[in-house]
């Protein structure tokens, strides 16, 4: 067992049991140009996540862990959207219609496709996600499972939405989980940081908090 320093105390793990899981690092939400930057949020802040969650990717890839990537996004034929979803918002360009880079949170858009620096290695399932948790509708838990695993690192975006949804999801589900905390970001920066809260408090009530440097050095790197 290897140990991490982290709140609210500390995170022990095997590394053979435990995947990092990157959530939906898409352009369509990182970069200028993109959905996210037509809402008219600031890109600047979820791209703060970028270079440290390169680093952990790399840490864990060195160290033989488990990488697995999500996607938020939808069939081509939206059958798997619910209504209630496209409507919300009210925004002009929603899910299913021609945003800034192709259609709007539908698979295989180049919008919905990860990042280049954050790019799935060859060999490391990409989980496309109809919903905000990963589990919902997806083979992710039967994934899990079926490799033994029982901790997840978590990084992604963002903080309080997705992030969240999938931490809550693999709590009721056994996991134990802990959020990278430099790993993962928001377009608000107060639901950030109160969503980090949530996941620690009360002994740990959804998991565990640790920076990179500690989870790096953890699975014998430096960052």
């Amino acid at each position: 067992m290897r140990e991490i320093s982290a709140e609210p105390y500390a995170f022990r793990f095997s590394p053979e049991r435990t995947a990092l899981l990157v959530i939906d690092m898409q352009r369509d939400f990182l970069e200028p140009g993109g959905f996210g930057a037509a809402l008219g949020n600031d890109v600047a802040l979820l791209r703060s996540a970028i270079a440290p969650t390169r680093a952990l990717l790399a840490a864990a890839r060195k160290a033989d862990l488990f990488v697995m990537h999500t996607r938020e996004g939808h069939r081509p034929d939206l059958a798997d959207l619910p209504p209630a979803k496209r409507r919300r918002g009210n925004l002009a360009q929603g899910i299913g219609d021609l945003g800034p880079m192709g259609r709007i949170l539908v698979r295989g858009e180049p919008g919905h496709e990860i990042i280049a620096e954050l790019a799935p290695a060859p060999g490391e399932p990409v989980i496309d996600k109809p919903g905000k948790g990963a589990f919902f509708a997806t083979d992710l838990d039967a994934i899990l499972k079926h490799r033994g695993i029982e901790s997840l690192l978590v990084a992604g975006v963002t903080t309080e939405v997705c992030v969240h949804t999938t931490i809550r999801e693999a709590n009721d589900r056994g996991y134990e989980c802990l959020v990278v905390t430099d790993c993962v970001a928001s377009y608000l920066p107060k639901l950030h940081e109160a969503a980090l809260a949530m996941i620690a408090a009360q002994g740990g009530i959804f998991g565990w908090l640790a920076p990179s440097e500690s989870v790096i050095g953890a699975l014998g790197g430096t960052r």
